[in-house]
């Protein structure tokens, strides 16, 4: 094999479609195709394309969001090259919505600029289906579903391929390059709105290698997702925000807007802004939840939404008429693999691209909607580079690559492991989330330390592989938020509420000294 990517949202093909077209190329998910963030994703891209917006004015409104730990070389590639990665989108086929001749453009949060290219509210949906089927007709592209990769494998400090779990075992991959696109790690949280698949493995995997890691500290808790009282499913149904951005407010349970009491942009500010806004309404209150109020919205919100619109009527609330419960949860990881401006890792022949990276894009809070656009650039960038970077030759399947071994362990009951995630989950949400301080988050290290048996467990099952990713994501999180002793974007500290720039207007990183 040439070249092998691991995920299959937004980043995934993206790279897929670039190194197909140079040599075969394996995408490997863990889930079927389109079970990653990218299918889920409702509000829209980020682009600035309308008459009225520039690059240079996405690239402000992204500085702005990022709470001063923006890279802005980072930011400028994302934006000036961003109009050109959705224009390729376009002529593949993608549908956005239009006004007449012209696309119809929305705002969300903290953009200052409507440029939100949307199809409906499943625009994830549409952009994955054009990728996909556009790489599906590529015929050196072939795709492993259902598969966990364990470990990656490296030999003389360059990584030569993965290893694999699959219903028929586990086995070996060997390339020239591999990329790095499985997605972010919101499973970590009790409260989320990332799919099941997103439990922070790919992070795992890269950071047992000894690539760099940062901003792990760093998450963002999107402000609204549906609340239906005692109900816990995994994943959490998000209210986007491409709503609050058509007009709809924020009311608490006594029916009072409150959102112009925390910022002058009121619903459309900031994401980290909002999220703690209505944590301190849930607070004072002593409710599980506030409104949405979808009656500002002008025209037909059933047409403008009808995902978000039929998934509450399943519930019984008619977004014309009725309030829409909804409470936070977690929702991006802003921390990830340390990459350059082109993919590549610390380690020589590791890319990585999307959610699962950290360049410095988001800072210390992502701007809405430039997620898929980070995907869309950066994936393309992390293929290219990975191209022109590759070595002429790999090892064969019967060569030896060892990286380092799980140390002989035990296997433990299936009911065991589950409980360990579900107390992870649960420890991490309540000192770790929206609202932190220094006992919390010691409390949190505690019990996790308590639970790092997970680490030994043989990778012999999917399960065991998430909870051991799981776990060591969790414990970078809980680190590098007692480290920094100041808020700032998604990481809030109730003990230090102000942001400190002499001291934490900086990145943190972390490599493990392994040989790769």
């Amino acid at each position: 094999m040439d070249y092998v990517v691991i995920g299959s949202g937004i980043a995934g093909l993206s790279a897929a479609r670039v190194l197909g077209a140079h040599g075969q190329t394996l995408v490997v998910t863990k889930g079927a195709l389109r079970e990653g963030s990218t299918h889920y994703a409702q509000g829209g891209i980020a682009v600035a394309m309308a008459p009225s917006d520039t690059p240079a004015h996405h690239l402000e409104d992204t500085l702005n969001a990022g709470d001063g730990l923006c890279d802005t070389a980072a930011v400028q590639v994302l934006v000036e090259e961003g109009p050109a990665r959705v224009r390729e989108l376009i002529l593949l086929g993608a549908q956005f919505d239009r006004d007449g001749e012209q696309y119809a453009y929305t705002r969300e949060a903290a953009h200052g600029k409507r440029r939100i290219l949307h199809a409906g509210d499943a625009t994830g949906r549409e952009i994955e289906k054009t990728l996909g089927n556009a790489v599906l007709q590529q015929h050196n592209v072939q795709f492993l579903t259902n598969t966990s990769v364990t470990r990656l494998l490296c030999k003389d400090g360059r990584c030569v391929g993965c290893e694999v779990l699959s219903e028929s075992g586990v086995s070996q991959i060997f390339a020239r390059a591999v990329v790095l696109a499985s997605g972010g790690c919101g499973q970590i949280y009790a409260y989320n709105t990332n799919p099941p698949v997103a439990t922070g493995d790919g992070i795992a995997l890269a950071y047992a290698a000894g690539a760099q890691v940062q901003d792990m500290e760093f998450f963002q808790f999107h402000p609204t997702t549906l609340y239906l009282g005692d109900k816990k499913p995994i994943s959490l149904f998000l209210i986007s925000e491409a709503v609050r951005g058509e007009g709809a407010v924020l009311r608490n349970i006594q029916g009072e807007r409150f959102m112009p009491r925390y910022h002058p942009d009121a619903e459309l500010a900031p994401r980290d802004v909002v999220a703690r806004a209505i944590f301190h309404q849930m607070q004072e209150t002593h409710t599980p939840h506030v409104f949405l109020d979808l009656s500002p919205c002008p025209g037909d919100v059933f047409r403008r939404f009808p995902t978000i619109a039929n998934r509450c009527l399943s519930a019984g609330i008619d977004i014309r008429r009725d309030f829409v419960p909804v409470a936070p949860a977690a929702h991006y990881a802003m921390g990830g693999v340390s990459t350059d401006l082109w993919g590549a890792t610390t380690v020589p022949g590791l890319y990585a691209a999307g959610e699962v990276a950290s360049l410095g894009i988001h800072g210390a809070n992502r701007l809405a909607s430039n997620s898929l656009l980070d995907g869309l650039v950066f994936g393309h960038r992390a293929a290219t580079k990975a191209v022109s970077q590759s070595v002429s030759s790999v090892l064969s399947a019967s060569e030896d690559a060892p990286l380092c071994t799980n140390p002989p362990a035990a296997d433990v009951s299936v009911a065991t492991c589950l409980g360990a995630k579900a107390e992870i989950r649960e420890l991490m949400w309540r000192y770790a989330g929206i609202i932190r301080s220094e006992r919390g988050l010691l409390q949190a290290k505690a019990a996790l330390d308590a639970l790092q048996w997970v680490t030994q467990l043989p990778m012999t099952t999917v399960l065991n592989n998430e909870l051991k990713a799981m776990w060591i994501v969790s414990d970078l999180v809980l680190r590098w938020a007692l480290q920094r002793t100041e808020s700032r974007g998604g990481h809030y500290r109730e003990d230090f509420p102000e942001r400190d720039d002499a001291r934490w207007q900086r990145h943190l990183y972390e490599m493990r000294n392994v040989p790769c």
